[in-house]
């Protein structure tokens, strides 16, 4: 894995478990390992700079060399509800990989595009840059840390 390869496209859901089974069932996509990401699980998440509790569910799969993950919001807010707001369920991004986030961050702040959601979860880090208005979807910046195990698996 090299600095700004696409490790991820993501799309955002109102239902998972029926994402998950479409996916599955129509394309032989999975397994998908599923996880909450809450406050305790989430930590430094920030949206538009404000400190924020919203929680979400994850899916997320390999296929090659690229995670396809299905993004549902529970409660509070994100981007990922006002995506779904806006846009309905679809693409919402794709994440690049950089070794060293908190120097790509730099250099994109420089070019003006700021982060307006971001989060640490275990070794992994994340922020979203605002890249929807030019290109119709977020950029993701990650590490690609190593995470917990999932809390489950569909199909099981």
């Amino acid at each position: 894995m090299k600095d700004g390869d696409i490790i991820q496209i993501a799309h955002v859901v109102r239902d998972l478990d029926k994402a998950m089974k479409y996916y599955w069932e129509n394309f032989g996509l999975g397994p998908w390992d599923v996880y909450t990401f809450k406050p305790g699980t989430v930590r430094d998440q920030y949206v538009r700079g404000k400190p924020s509790d919203h929680v979400y569910l994850i899916a997320v799969t390999w296929r090659g060399g690229i995670q396809y993950e299905l993004m549902q919001p529970v409660t509070g807010r994100s981007i990922y509800d006002e995506f779904l707001e806006k846009k309905g369920e679809g693409l919402h991004h794709i994440k690049l990989y950089y070794k060293d986030c908190q120097a790509e961050l730099k250099k994109f702040k420089e070019k003006g595009i700021e982060v307006i959601q971001s989060g640490k979860i275990d070794e992994d880090e994340f922020y979203y840059l605002d890249t929807e208005k030019e290109l119709g979807y977020v950029i993701e910046l990650g590490n690609n840390g190593k995470i917990r195990a999932p809390e489950r698996r569909y199909p099981q």
